[in-house]
């Protein structure tokens, strides 16, 4: 048992609050059972912050751990830094303060990058933050004179060759003989002495208890912080490990990862402003090494990893049940042909076209394409319900694609899943009833305005300019409307949102290239007196409505607070649905302005006129630019090795 002081009085509360009660596991006799394989994805957030800021928000600690990373790394202002695993960025930061301007700081948390970038912000500091994978980032200007792993920030991987992985990615970005400093905990001295229980209050309102034990192979420490509000309850029950190298192991990696001149050095040391549990920061090696000579220079590679890509699309030689008529338009074609356009001004890449629906299987059967520009959102034979048929047949000849995954696209098909998964995460939904197939209109609850949607679904089908209802009159007619049109399927009947409508769109993949698209707003008010302002079926296909005419969009007029969130809501929503290289949020604001999740859209449309293309154009971008964003997001994810999305 390790408790110090723990009659002392309990320090004033901090000014923000922890998150709200949630469950807890009670007694765990095994903590290794019950260790996520990626714990490190969840645990660096606010309660992080605040259990551990006793320590990492201590600026004498930053301010000693720096000047010893100066001193034993041999630095200067004029040098380049790379702050590998930067958490809140407070070494970067520190860095900056002493007139370092060629600072980089990466982490894998979005909340701490966020937090980051917004201290360099309040202090004028410049500071390059980036959200990244230190197994995989790889950053595109210079190479550094030193890359810094501070923090106690390396071994939280399961397998050891994720650890060496990241030294792969030390020695990408370092020159040739660059300086790397590695900062971790003192394994031998760890095992021996870990506390294996303890607890500390944080605030005034707030204590965590923590349990440790080591790994059944004695090769990590796992443990377990139990966070609690006074009042409220647990708010937290989490668990994480670290690999515990000793003097000897952590010398022998550098050395077999090519690292040499490895060099201890004296003086690090830690204090908690709480005087309490420093854990896993209690007793650190402070080491460096050298990275190896640059071999001589490979031929040079193909700029592009699959040059040659295979363009999928609808066929239009059949019917289309979701389009105007139940065809391929006019505007289709146009649309066809302005993507062969743009496509044609990639020049690093040579694309075919197969469109032939009846033929595809035995084609790709035949001769599996290189890679596949997924661009079919029709579905196979356009028939939405087997969009997803697509990427399945693909994988089934391990043919690598653009885009979502077949268990993504038909997760996102359903609307009211979507809804669930994004409540879970705190992301704001309307309200919402479930209509199912064999349901009774009349066990349907409603608030007016309604909206009525089919559940299954997406491009605006079964919405139109009288699915706002706004009386169970209205509301019937409108549900025997869809089953005449759509047959028995699930129905939703939502709260109408009458606010101001935004968009958010992202390109690339979370762990390696992110990029966020200036966020769109549409604009309703040119819509004739009587028409709901909503992005209906007619404003999607028919020419001649008003919907298509008289809606217009341009960049969101945001506050930096609201557009931070919606960008936060999203990235959430993209990683935790699966989605994989570009997708698009959809939200509208209520009466009141709570914004509010409309929809997700894996594979949202591609065309020239598209939101998705509206919003690259915010970004100053091109249509072909924003085909090739897709391409490359594509390309780099399954040359990382990281083609399977996780399911959610």
């Amino acid at each position: 048992m390790k408790v110090k002081d723990p009659q002392r009085p309990r320090p004033r509360a901090a000014t923000t609050r922890l998150t709200l009660a949630t469950r807890t596991l009670g007694p765990v006799p095994d903590l290794e059972r019950h260790l996520p394989s990626d714990w490190w994805r969840r645990l660096f957030n606010s309660v992080y912050i605040k259990t551990d800021g006793d320590v990492v928000e201590n600026d004498a600690n930053t301010q000693r751990d720096v000047d010893l990373l100066v001193a034993a790394a041999g630095i200067a202002p004029a040098h380049r830094v790379l702050d590998l695993c930067c958490g809140q960025g407070r070494h970067s930061l520190e860095l900056a303060r002493r007139g370092f301007e060629q600072v980089v700081g990466v982490d894998r948390s979005r909340y701490l990058i966020r937090l980051a970038k917004k201290r360099a912000r309040t202090a004028g500091l410049s500071v390059r933050f980036h959200e990244g994978d230190a197994r995989k980032f790889r950053y595109k200007g210079q190479p550094f004179d030193c890359v810094a792993l501070m923090g106690n920030s390396f071994g939280y991987f399961e397998q050891r060759a994720d650890d060496e992985a990241v030294l792969e990615t030390v020695k990408a970005n370092l020159r040739a003989r660059g300086t790397l400093l590695l900062d971790i905990s003192d394994g031998d001295w760890m095992r021996a002495r870990f506390a294996p229980r303890s607890w500390e209050w944080i605030d005034d309102d707030h204590f965590v208890c923590r349990e440790r034990a080591l790994s059944s192979d004695g090769d990590r420490l796992v443990s377990r912080e139990v966070v609690v509000h006074a009042e409220k309850g647990v708010i937290a029950d989490q668990f994480y490990a670290e690999r515990l190298y000793s003097r000897e192991q952590i010398t022998a990696l550098l050395a077999r990862r090519g690292f040499g001149d490895v060099a201890l050095h004296d003086g690090a040391e830690t204090a908690s402003d709480r005087n309490q549990d420093l854990g896993m920061m209690a007793h650190r090696l402070f080491l460096t090494a050298r990275a190896p000579e640059k071999k001589a220079a490979a031929p040079p590679a193909p700029r592009v990893a699959y040059p040659q890509v295979t363009v999928i699309l609808g066929d239009p030689r059949l019917a289309d049940v979701v389009k105007l008529g139940g065809k391929f338009n006019p505007e289709d074609f146009d649309t066809l042909t302005r993507l062969r356009e743009a496509l044609a001004e990639l020049k690093d890449y040579a694309f075919t076209f197969l469109d032939d629906h009846q033929t595809l299987l035995s084609q790709v059967r035949a001769a599996p394409p290189p890679f596949v520009f997924n661009l079919c959102d029709e579905g196979f034979k356009n028939d939405p319900l087997r969009e997803l048929h697509l990427p399945a047949l693909l994988e089934m000849f391990d043919v690598p694609y653009t885009g979502a995954g077949p268990a993504c696209l038909g997760l996102c098909y359903n609307k009211a899943l979507v809804r669930a998964i994004a409540q879970s995460l705190d992301v704001p939904v309307p309200a919402e009833s479930f209509f199912g197939a064999d349901d009774s209109a009349a066990t349907i609850p409603a608030t007016f305005p309604a909206l009525v949607k089919p559940n299954c679904g997406d491009s605006s089908m079964g919405i139109t300019k009288d699915a706002v209802v706004r009386d169970t009159a209205s509301l019937l007619a409108y549900i025997d409307w869809l089953r005449e049109r759509y047959g028995r399927r699930a129905i939703l009947v939502q709260e109408f949102l009458t606010g101001p409508e935004y968009t958010v769109a992202i390109v690339g993949n979370p762990g390696l290239t992110l990029r966020v698209l200036p966020p769109l707003e549409v604009d309703y008010g040119k819509l004739p007196a009587g028409l709901p302002p909503l992005l209906s079926y007619e404003s999607k296909w028919q020419p001649d409505s008003p919907y298509w005419t008289d809606i217009a969009y341009h960049e969101a007029r945001l506050d930096e607070d609201r557009k931070r969130l919606l960008v936060d809501y999203s990235v959430t929503l993209f990683e935790r649905l699966g989605c994989r290289d570009y997708a698009r949020f959809d939200y509208r604001a209520d009466a009141q302005g709570a914004i509010k999740l409309l929809e997700a859209n894996p594979n949202p449309g591609w065309c020239w006129d598209g939101k998705l293309n509206l919003m690259a154009g915010y970004a100053g971008l091109s249509y072909a630019d924003l085909l090739r964003l897709i391409l490359e997001a594509a390309q780099e994810r399954v040359s990382a090795g990281v083609a399977k999305a996780p399911l959610p």
